[in-house]
């Protein structure tokens, strides 16, 4: 394995490490004690940031022997997870709204997944990522474990979540 991917893993692992400890400590805490509509709305927002995903198209940003199936399939992902975040937000908390945020965490979910299967399927450098290099350092980490919190959070039964609200103090 060349060098630069041992250092684009070891990053990709303390991201994780980090951010790990920050929902722990941090977000979770806050966000369980929320309605299942305001403690998915934070997470939401920061999703619809995922346009930034749009940064593997442009020449300069990433080096130009980037992969081409590689870079649009991350960054219209990134871009429809965007929308249907942006889309959820839009219509929570309705059981509408609810329905999409399970599609929005799906897909999204589903989408950095195969950002990691198809950067490994095409033998991506890490220098390929150009100043892209942090998406997948420091915000796909991120991104992960906040659709985790969203799977848990839609998880629960919404009676959890009055039971919460009810018994918070004022």
């Amino acid at each position: 394995m060349p060098q630069q991917m041992v250092w684009f893993f070891v990053s990709i692992a303390f991201s994780f490490i980090a951010w790990g400890i920050v929902a722990a400590r941090y977000i979770w805490p806050e966000l369980r004690l929320r309605t299942r509509a305001e403690a998915l709305r934070p997470l939401l927002i920061l999703h619809s940031f995922r346009f930034i995903g749009l940064a593997m198209l442009v020449p300069g940003v990433v080096s130009a022997d980037l992969p081409a199936a590689f870079a649009h399939s991350a960054a219209y992902g990134d871009v429809i997870a965007a929308i249907l975040a942006l889309l959820s937000l839009l219509l929570l908390p309705s059981s509408a709204g609810v329905a999409l945020t399970w599609i929005f965490s799906l897909w999204g979910s589903a989408d950095l997944f195969n950002a990691f299967y198809q950067a490994n399927h095409v033998g991506l450098l890490a220098g390929q990522l150009g100043a892209a290099f942090f998406l997948p350092t420091l915000i796909v980490p991120l991104l992960l474990i906040t659709h985790v919190l969203a799977f848990r959070i839609l998880l629960q039964r919404q009676e959890e979540f009055a039971i919460r609200e009810h018994s918070r103090p004022a």
